[in-house]
């Protein structure tokens, strides 16, 4: 007789025990939070002189990274994929974010002498 294997016997429910209710509620409550907190920033701090603007946007970018970080980790199961395909995905995602800081300096560097010469 033939044996019948299913795609799903690969993934035991003890592949992703760690993601329950209470975790996705947990992260979702740190989502907020972090979202409350830009808003108040955005509407409230900066508005009133509390803080520059420059101040704000570093602010802002720290705070969408840590946001990134926990819906990849937690919503798309990167927090619980081998430590292989972590490292694969983080180092790549880096240098994007490398390449790309690079290309805007380059382009304003541009952008500056072009100006100055015409």
């Amino acid at each position: 007789m033939s044996e019948h294997h299913s795609a799903a016997e690969g993934h035991e429910h003890g592949d992703h025990a760690g993601l329950t209710k209470g975790k996705i509620w947990q992260v979702f409550g740190i989502l907020l939070l972090i979202t409350v907190i830009e808003f108040v920033i955005a509407l409230y701090v900066i508005p009133h002189g509390m803080m520059t603007q420059k101040v704000g946007n570093y602010i802002y970018i720290i705070l969408t990274l840590l946001k990134a970080f926990y819906i990849v980790a937690y919503f798309m199961h990167l927090k619980f994929e081998k430590l292989g395909l972590q490292l694969c995905l983080t180092v790549s995602f880096i240098f994007i974010i490398y390449f790309i800081v690079l290309m805007l300096i380059e382009g304003n560097f541009l952008n500056i002498h072009m100006l100055q010469n015409r």
